[in-house]
């Protein structure tokens, strides 16, 4: 791998530019090592962790119970009653046992994903060891009574008569509050910790895990769902056309941007973030380093959304959920940040609902927007096809350099693939099985589903901890940044809210039993 420059000139329309600035990259975002000996990718790497764990799951339709020793956290008043086993035949461990198998299952599936990209395990091991210690804490405290109880009957519980009424899931904000300490108030501890801090990882392994949670939500309510997935692709083509040329034009016009900046811009800002401004700008051959500063850009101001999204549509669309639910995953960028603020929306909207005496089925807010970010994530493979093929043969035409049908799979988020086979085969088997065997599949599942709720943890965290502020805005990117939030503030997310109000008004969860 060629050595990253310090600095990086940031080019207008002519080339070179009549105007540039100048970025200290170690200033602004902490650069991976290099990986010169991976064998995977983080995509591979998640989906064949995340299939691994529903596979031991499925063990339970031979009678054995593999998953039950993960440990769980129950809203409390006394610390001690935290934390258990997630199921009963696990039961003498008690909530430290349980929390230390959890832990030690960890280090060897993510370590061995680690080492599979390259990573140094020696290095890798002891900073993942702080990174589960505090994400996890800050669970435990956001599972304090006083943040989760929701009803009067959880008060007379608890004996406490206010709460934030946040759920546990609140333990997802503090995660991310904690991440941003750590960012902000402790770089050197941060940098130390960047070798574990793989929120892209973590996120994807919880959205292969999802899969079967989701379809256990579903099977017995087919059709409602299959009207949520058609809703949802309708939203995200209808989206899409809009924001990314709008994006792009003001890139270019408005700010002046060459093509080389602004389309990974336009990606990262109107696609899904991340992902989108690594793939698109592959797709163009820009340098590796215009992504990694635009990547920088859609963490932070990922965060600053997960911050304030979800608790507007708490405010504002509590009795609409399932707009709530599609505008979390049109407007957020990043597929850890969305996911993460569809759990913080659904926790949220569902207490406020609760508290009015109308419960609906948990599961529903959450898969809307993690389906739709899903298929945001399989548009950046046909996009990134489509931009390699117009670039490869009408801008930067270089013979026996054009863009390949092949590329679409190339470029194609592999988890994805996870999430469809855990999703497929979980509904099969939950549609013909019969009752008792669905009901061990269920208990299987919920088992895998704590997992999947601490990679959530991990990820909230290890966003916060990739967000120096400060470092950002002393690097000189005004322009970049204007151009961010112009688009995302100004635009991307009221357009966002207006489809997914066209698309999703009326349609309302399931109603939970009882």
């Amino acid at each position: 791998m060629a050595p990253v420059p310090r600095t990086l000139k940031i080019a207008t329309r002519s080339e070179p530019a009549a105007k540039s600035e100048f970025i200290a990259l170690s200033d602004v975002v902490t650069l991976p090592r290099p990986l010169p000996r991976a064998r995977i990718s983080e995509d591979w790497a998640s989906l064949v962790i995340g299939l691994l764990v529903v596979a031991i799951a499925f063990a339970s339709l031979a009678g054995l119970d593999l998953l039950g020793w993960v440990v769980t956290t129950a809203v409390w008043i006394e610390a001690t009653a935290a934390l258990k086993p997630a199921g009963k035949a696990y039961a003498a461990l008690g909530g430290g046992g349980s929390l230390l198998a959890t832990f030690a299952a960890l280090v060897v599936a993510v370590g061995a994903a680690a080492a599979m990209m390259g990573l140094d395990l020696r290095r890798f091991v002891p900073r993942f060891a702080a990174l589960f210690a505090i994400s996890y804490a800050a669970w435990i405290l956001g599972s304090y009574a006083r943040f989760a109880a929701v009803t009067p009957a959880d008060y007379a519980k608890f004996g406490i008569g206010w709460s934030l009424r946040l759920t546990n899931e609140g333990g997802f904000i503090v995660a991310l509050i904690a991440g941003l300490v750590v960012a902000n108030a402790l770089p050197r501890f941060a940098g130390w910790l960047g070798e574990a801090i793989r929120p892209e990882l973590y996120i994807k392994i919880a959205i292969v895990l999802l899969g079967a949670f989701l379809a256990v939500t579903v099977a017995g309510k087919l059709s409602f769902a299959s009207g949520i997935v058609l809703r949802g692709i309708a939203a995200i083509v209808e989206a899409y056309l809009i924001y990314w040329a709008v994006v792009y034009y003001v890139a270019r016009r408005w700010f002046g941007f060459n093509r080389e900046w602004a389309v990974p811009l336009a990606s990262g800002i109107s696609i899904c973030g991340v992902a989108a401004a690594v793939a698109t700008g592959g797709a163009i051959r820009a340098r590796p380093i215009v992504p990694v500063l635009v990547s920088s850009l859609v963490v932070i101001f990922a965060v600053v959304e997960v911050l304030i999204l979800p608790f507007l549509a708490q405010l504002f669309l509590a009795h609409e959920p399932m707009v709530a639910a599609a505008w979390i995953g049109l407007a957020v960028k990043t597929d850890g940040a969305a996911v993460a603020g569809g759990g913080i929306t659904e926790a949220l909207i569902l207490a406020k609902n609760a508290a009015e005496g109308i419960r609906y089925q948990p599961g529903w807010i959450l898969g809307t927007t993690a389906a739709i970010k899903i298929f945001i994530d399989v548009f950046i493979g046909i996009w990134a096809f489509i931009l390699a093929f117009i670039w490869t043969r009408y801008i930067n035409v270089v013979p026996g350099e054009e863009a390949r049908a092949s590329e679409i799979w190339q470029r194609f988020p592999k988890f994805i693939l996870g999430f469809i086979v855990t999703f497929g085969v979980t509904l099969a088997l939950m549609l013909s099985a019969p009752a008792p065997v669905a009901a061990k599949l269920t208990a299987a599942v919920t088992e895998a589903n704590a997992l999947r709720v601490i990679f959530f943890i991990l990820t909230f965290f290890s966003i916060g901890a990739l967000s120096n502020l400060n470092r950002l805005w002393q690097a000189g990117i005004g322009r970049l940044a204007a151009v961010y939030v112009l688009s995302l503030f100004g635009f991307v997310i009221w357009v966002g809210l207006a489809i997914s109000w066209i698309f999703f008004a009326g349609v309302h969860p399931p109603l939970a039993a009882g």
